[in-house]
């Protein structure tokens, strides 16, 4: 009876090892490699690389040819973009000039004579109601200002009527010569490169000159 109360009070001890062995469950499917497996030269699927790859990070070269590949791609886009702004910005130009040369020729016709002669960024008065004031003062796409020139003198030639864009007081004008090269190209057409000769040409201080009258 001690026997068999002294078996009900001991305790229940675990399973020996080969009993735990024996009930734990097998993964149906492939097991992953530990790094030491890997490092032993055990091939794993390229999507488990992948993800290794990815939870590691990107190494020092990788970064380097990233950035390697967005400067290509960059000194590429900033040429062709740069001639898309310089292309609208002839296209607005070469609009006002032509509207603004067209009203002072009206008003020529109808007056005998021309405005007089103003500074740049000054809006003729005579041309009020004629021309819209606020396109005629505000800077340009390139830069500086429309100025009406009457009578005056550019490389030696004297033109009775001119417009040309002159830097003013807040309105810098800086030197561009494919802007230039441009608004010959739109103005007189590709087959006349003469920019001392047409409709437009350059003025005293390499600017821009539209010829109304000589």
């Amino acid at each position: 009876m001690m026997s068999v109360l002294g078996l009900a009070r001991a305790p229940l001890g675990p399973y020996p090892a080969f009993h735990v062995q024996q009930f734990k469950s097998q993964p149906s499917g492939p097991r992953l490699r530990t790094s030491r497996q890997v490092d032993r030269g055990v091939e794993i699927p390229r999507s488990r690389r992948w993800l290794g790859a990815a939870a590691r990070g990107f190494t020092l070269v990788e970064l380097m040819i990233v950035v390697f590949i967005i400067s290509v791609l960059a000194t590429i886009a900033v040429p062709a973009l740069q001639h898309i702004q310089r292309k609208a910005k002839t296209a607005t130009i070469v609009n006002d000039f032509r509207v603004f040369g067209a009203a002072f020729d009206t008003y020529a016709q109808e007056m005998g004579g021309w405005p007089a002669d103003t500074a740049a960024g000054v809006f003729p008065p005579e041309m009020n109601q004629r021309i819209n004031q606020t396109a005629w003062l505000r800077t340009t796409p390139m830069g500086g200002k429309y100025n009406w020139e009457y009578n005056q003198t550019n490389f030696g030639i004297r033109y009775a009527a001119a417009i040309t864009i002159t830097a003013a007081p807040g309105a810098p004008l800086p030197l561009d010569v494919n802007q230039l090269l441009d608004l010959e190209y739109a103005i007189d057409g590709a087959n006349q490169i003469n920019l001392l000769g047409g409709t437009f040409r350059i003025g005293t201080g390499l600017v821009p000159l539209y010829v109304i009258q000589q």
